[in-house]
């Protein structure tokens, strides 16, 4: 979505406003400009891979022409939920097959800089899922390698192609929220991250998260996502994290916590609070931004802005879709507003119809066919890796953390 700019956003008569802050751009209209086809082989296919070959499927133009897993067990099942594509048990097999133009990575974390280096060396297109990496020296590593890469590079932090949060931080850069005075997040999921297995080798590989030398937790895993889109939205990093952590429910003697809590300071002292938990659902994962004249909430499918009593009317309020939210009338932030007013669908206030993977693989699929800079580069992705590092560092030894971004 074009930026807003003050002037602009007030000046316009109340349709012509509705129409400038309530449409983004053409990708969330499932806008495909791929001229010809894109085989797309699929690095990883445990649950994260998975996801990514379905949405890649929905993609017009896009062919998953290759699976690749060092796991036998799910590289067939990986196979089986595509048809014509070849199975591969090393990366270097499916590079050297003739049979892709693009690799998506969804590796474990901590094995991605082996897998990733390999694909820029080898010219293809990459995605590459996120966190980037599980150590700093990893992080270096792959960003200094994707700069010498051969195609276009996409880091999976999707809340930066995602149509809500476009059309969102159309609002948010506004005077419509004004002076930022907090921020907030949370992921809650009831899963105990153990996936099963009678060999004991191959459970110990499958449940690398609940391992503190290859994995940073939730501060890591989960909230990486969540820090980049206030990185995004604000244009800023925080400078020092402070957090706690335990094990809340699952008792078995696991080594990662359950369940998180951080504070993350800007330099002008404003201050995100994160929490996490693998032991409740309540809520889901969210973001909101608390402005002086409004906040703005983003739950990924949807987003929602609330207005304070004493701020300005600008027009465009009376077009919008409207939810009550306990004591507080939201207002629906929907992509595509415009094109659902023309469908008498506007008072349905519905979200995206696919969820966020899609959007930020589109926008990697259409950033190779414009020979284009995808939404999230491996630098924006490296720094947000960073701060997850850093608030897990800070979990976990109960001191407050100095969150050092220099070198990117």
């Amino acid at each position: 979505m074009a930026e807003l700019d003050r002037r602009s956003f007030l000046s316009q008569a109340a349709g012509g406003v509705a129409a400038i802050a309530l449409v983004p751009s053409l990708n969330a209209f499932g806008a495909v400009r791929l001229d010809g086809e894109l085989r797309v082989g699929v690095v990883g296919v445990g649950r994260q891979g998975r996801t990514l070959m379905g949405e890649l499927g929905k993609i017009p133009g896009v062919i998953v022409s290759a699976v690749c897993d060092v796991d036998e067990r799910r590289l067939s099942s990986g196979l089986r939920r595509v048809s014509g594509a070849e199975g591969y048990a090393t990366v270097a097999e499916m590079l050297k097959s003739g049979r892709v133009d693009a690799v998506a990575v969804a590796t474990p974390t901590h094995t991605h800089r082996e897998v990733a280096e390999a694909c820029f060396r080898s010219g293809k297109h990459v995605y590459l899922e996120c966190p980037l990496a599980h150590t700093r020296e990893d992080c270096f590593a792959i960003s200094a390698a994707a700069r010498d890469a051969g195609g276009v590079v996409a880091a999976g932090l999707q809340g930066r192609s995602n149509p809500v949060y476009q059309l969102a931080r159309g609002f948010f850069r506004t005077d419509s929220v004004r002076d930022l005075v907090s921020m907030r997040a949370q992921n809650n999921r009831k899963t105990n991250w153990i996936t099963p297995s009678n060999d004991p080798a191959r459970r110990e590989e499958l449940n690398w998260r609940l391992d503190p030398a290859r994995s940073n937790g939730l501060a890591g895993e989960w909230g990486t996502q969540q820090f980049d889109v206030f990185h995004w939205y604000t244009e800023r990093y925080p400078v020092r994290v402070s957090g706690v952590g335990s094990v809340r429910h699952y008792r078995d003697d696991r080594r990662v916590d359950d369940t998180i809590a951080c504070t993350l300071v800007f330099e002008d002292g404003a201050a995100l609070q994160y929490g996490a938990t693998i032991a409740n659902s309540y809520g889901g994962a969210h973001e909101v931004f608390f402005g002086s004249n409004a906040a703005i909430k983003l739950a990924w499918s949807h987003g929602w802005m609330f207005k304070e009593a004493d701020a300005p009317t600008q027009g465009w309020e009376v077009y919008a879709n409207r939810q009550q939210f306990h004591n507080d009338e939201g207002i629906t932030l929907i992509a595509g507003a415009t094109k659902l007013a023309e469908q008498g669908k506007l008072k349905e206030g519905i979200g995206l119809p696919f969820p966020s993977e899609y959007y930020a693989l589109l926008d990697w699929v259409n950033a190779i066919a414009d020979k284009a800079t995808p939404a999230c580069t491996i630098d924006e992705a490296a720094r947000a890796t960073l701060v997850g590092i850093a608030a897990n560092k800070a979990i976990t030894t109960g001191k407050t953390v100095d969150i050092d971004l220099s070198g990117f």
